[in-house]
């Protein structure tokens, strides 16, 4: 097994010891259930989508929530008893709990079940007090710093 050892850069790196946990934590829960399968897409700067291939589950199946750097997706089938007998299953009939560490000021969008997909839309939003700020030297007036553009835009 591959092991990374981050006590060096714990000793230098002032107040990253959540993502060093949430890195060393990440090989662990990897070993586990694989179930549904998933994918992540950035779809902008800062807009993501993560979409769960869940088939046979309803919208009333689905409970999402959403917490401080945590999105938990869970799904509970009801028991359906069948009308005949199986005589192969191999459609997955079992519930199920995902869980997605989120950055800091993460939000979640939207979600939307279709086909058998469900999709959860993402958008990160600074807040304005968090964002970069030029403080001119001899005064107190700042500007904020907006990424992307390469302007300044004059705020009080």
């Amino acid at each position: 097994m591959n092991r990374i050892d981050f006590s060096p850069y714990r000793r230098t790196m002032v107040g990253f010891d959540r993502l060093f946990d949430m890195i060393e934590n990440q090989g662990r829960a990897q070993a586990g259930d694989k179930y549904p399968p998933f994918n992540i897409e950035r779809r902008g700067a800062d807009a993501y989508r993560i979409t769960l291939a869940i088939a046979g589950f309803k919208q009333a199946d689905i409970d999402i929530t959403a917490q401080a750097n945590l999105l938990v997706v869970k799904g509970n089938k009801p028991d359906e008893t069948a009308e005949g007998e199986y005589l192969h299953v191999g459609i997955a009939q079992r519930g199920f709990e995902r869980r997605f560490e989120l950055a800091d000021y993460v939000r979640v969008d939207g979600a939307d079940l279709a086909d058998g997909l469900l999709v959860i839309d993402l958008v990160r939003e600074v807040p304005e007090a968090m964002k970069p700020k030029k403080v001119a030297i001899g005064g107190n007036r700042l500007t904020v710093v907006e990424t992307g553009t390469g302007e300044d835009t004059a705020a009080a």
